[in-house]
C-alpha cells in the first residue's frame, strides 16, 4: 500500500481504493443481471450486445467534454455527482418494464462514467504522488478487478437466493453504489490544482496564484498519439474479450466446463496488479508499459499454434499478465501527459481514456467481420498485428520520453534549467561600447571565462584612466 510522508497509508488513497471496490462491486451486479433481465424482456442477442455497449459508446463521446467540466466545478464534485447518478439508475433499472427504457437507462449510465472516469483517474494520480503513481493506479485496478469478480458471484447467488427477483436485487446494487458516496465525502478532499509559488528573478513577472501553471514543453507535446497507443492496446486486448468462449469451444475443441475454467485464472493473475506498479515506478516503466502488446502478440500466435486446453491455459495467462501489467503503468503516462497542463488535466484524461473506449467498440466489431469473412486464423493474425503496431507506439513513447527538454530555459544536452543570470551592471567605460553585454559581477571571482577576462580589461582601463 502507498504510504503517506509519516509511514501510514495515505488517507484520501485509501477512501479512493475504496471507492473503486465498492464501485466495481455494484457494477458487477449490474452488468450480470441486466443481460438476463433484458433477455426476459425479449431482447435479441444482437439488441443485447448493443445494450452492453452503448455505456461505453456514450462515454465515448463524451468524456473529453465532461473532463472539461471537472476542471471547472472540481474533480470532487464530479465523482460524487457521478456516483450518486449511478445509485439512481440502479433504482431506475428496478423500474423498467419496456426494452427502450432499458437503452435510455444505459445511456444515461454512458454519461455517469464519462463524468467520473476523467475526475478519479486525477484524483489518483494527485494522491498517488510522482514516485508511486503507477503503484497507486495499479492497487485501485487490482481493487476494481476483484471486486467485480465478486459482484458477479454474488449476482448469481442473489438470484438464486431471491428465485430471480431482478428488483430486488437492483435494491442491493443501489444500496452498495451509495457506499462509495459516503466514504469519498467524507475522507476524499478536493486536490490542489495549483502548486506554491516559488520566488522569481528580477525582471521577471510574479504569477498569480489562481493562474494555472503548466510546464515549459507542454504547449509542444500532443495528446494524439498517446491516444491513439491506447487505442491500440485495448483494440489487441478487447478482440478476443466477447468471442473468446466461442473461439475455445468451437476453434480449440474444449468443453463448455473447461472455457470456463479459463476465466478462473483471471483473478489470481490481477493481484500482480502492484508488482507490475512497483517495477514501473522503480525500474522502467517503458518496460513494463511494452508488456501488454508483447504478451498479447505471443498469445494470439499460441492460440494459432497449440490449440488446446494447454496453449488457450498459457495464452490466457499471459493476456491477463499483460492486462495487470499495462494498468499502472499506463495511469503513470496519463498522469504525466495531463500533469503538462494543469488548467485541461481532466479533459486530458478524458481523451485518453476514450482512446481505449474507442478500442473496446470497435475492436469486438470489427473481430466478427474478420472471423466471418476469414475466419479464426485471420482474426488472431490480425490481432497479432494490432499488437505489434501497439509495441512500435511504445516504443515511439519511450523514445519521446528519454529525448531532452528543449524549451527556453533548459540545457541542449543535459535537459537541466540553466541557473538565471540577471543583473544591470556594467563597466563604465565599456557601457557604450558594448551595451548588449551584460555580466553576473563587478568581482572576477564570480565569473569566468570570457566575461572574466572582459571584466579584468575593463578595470584596467578604469585604473589607466
Amino acid at each position: 500500500m502507498i504510504a503517506a510522508p509519516g509511514g501510514r497509508p495515505d488517507r484520501a488513497l485509501v477512501a479512493l481504493l475504496a471507492e473503486g471496490f465498492l464501485s466495481r462491486l455494484s457494477f458487477g451486479i449490474i452488468g450480470f443481471i441486466v443481460p438476463l433481465y433484458a433477455y426476459r424482456m425479449g431482447l435479441s442477442l444482437a439488441q443485447l450486445g448493443l445494450l452492453a455497449s452503448l455505456n461505453t459508446i456514450v462515454a465515448l463521446i463524451l468524456k473529453p467534454i465532461m473532463g472539461a467540466v471537472a476542471d471547472r466545478v472540481g474533480y470532487r464534485r464530479s465523482v460524487l455527482a457521478a456516483m450518486t447518478l449511478r445509485t439512481v439508475l440502479s433504482l431506475l433499472y428496478a423500474l423498467t418494464t419496456m426494452p427502450w427504457q432499458l437503452y435510455g437507462v444505459r445511456s444515461v449510465h454512458g454519461l455517469a462514467d464519462a463524468v467520473r472516469d476523467p475526475a478519479i483517474n486525477v484524483m489518483i494520480a494527485e494522491y498517488g504522488g510522482k514516485k508511486a503513481i503507477a503503484r497507486s493506479f495499479a492497487w485501485y485496478q487490482t481493487a476494481r478487478t476483484a471486486a467485480g469478480s465478486v459482484g458477479k458471484g454474488a449476482a448469481g447467488v442473489l438470484l438464486t437466493v431471491t428465485a430471480a427477483n431482478y428488483g430486488l436485487i437492483f435494491l442491493v446494487a443501489a444500496a452498495l453504489s451509495l457506499l462509495p458516496v459516503i466514504v469519498v465525502a467524507r475522507w476524499v478532499q478536493e486536490p490542489a490544482r495549483v502548486p506554491p509559488r516559488a520566488p522569481v528573478a528580477e525582471g521577471h513577472e510574479l504569477q498569480e496564484p489562481g493562474e494555472p501553471t503548466e510546464a515549459p514543453s507542454a504547449r509542444r507535446t500532443t495528446t494524439l498519439p498517446y491516444v491513439f497507443f491506447g487505442f491500440l492496446v485495448s483494440g489487441s486486448a478487447s478482440m478476443l474479450g466477447t468471442l473468446f468462449p466461442v473461439i475455445a469451444i468451437e476453434y480449440a475443441g474444449l468443453t463448455e466446463a473447461q472455457a470456463g475454467g479459463l476465466y478462473l485464472i483471471t483473478p489470481f493473475l490481477a493481484l500482480t496488479g502492484p508488482l507490475f506498479g512497483w517495477l514501473s515506478d522503480r525500474v522502467s516503466r517503458n518496460l513494463v508499459l511494452s508488456l501488454r502488446s508483447v504478451f498479447n502478440c505471443l498469445s494470439s500466435l499460441l492460440y494459432i499454434a497449440a490449440p488446446g486446453f494447454a496453449g488457450f491455459a498459457v495464452g490466457k495467462s499471459l493476456d491477463d499478465l499483460g492486462k495487470a501489467a499495462f494498468s499502472p503503468a499506463w495511469g503513470s503516462v496519463m498522469a504525466e501527459v495531463s500533469g503538462q497542463d494543469l488548467s485541461r488535466r481532466a479533459r486530458l484524461m478524458g481523451l485518453l481514456t476514450a482512446g481505449e473506449d474507442a478500442g473496446d467498440v470497435v475492436a469486438p466489431l470489427l473481430a466478427g467481420l474478420v472471423a466471418g469473412w476469414w475466419g479464426i486464423g485471420a482474426l488472431l493474425g490480425l490481432r497479432a498485428g494490432v499488437a505489434v503496431a501497439a509495441e512500435a507506439q511504445a516504443l515511439w513513447i519511450a523514445h519521446r520520453g528519454r529525448r531532452p527538454d528543449r524549451s527556453p530555459g533548459r540545457h541542449r544536452t543535459t535537459g537541466r534549467h540553466r541557473p538565471e543570470r540577471i543583473s544591470t551592471w556594467q563597466p563604465p567605460d565599456l557601457a557604450d561600447h558594448r551595451p548588449d553585454r551584460e555580466f553576473i559581477s563587478p568581482n572576477p571571482g564570480d565569473v569566468t571565462g570570457c566575461e572574466a577576462v572582459t571584466v579584468r580589461v575593463a578595470q584596467s582601463l578604469v585604473r589607466v584612466k
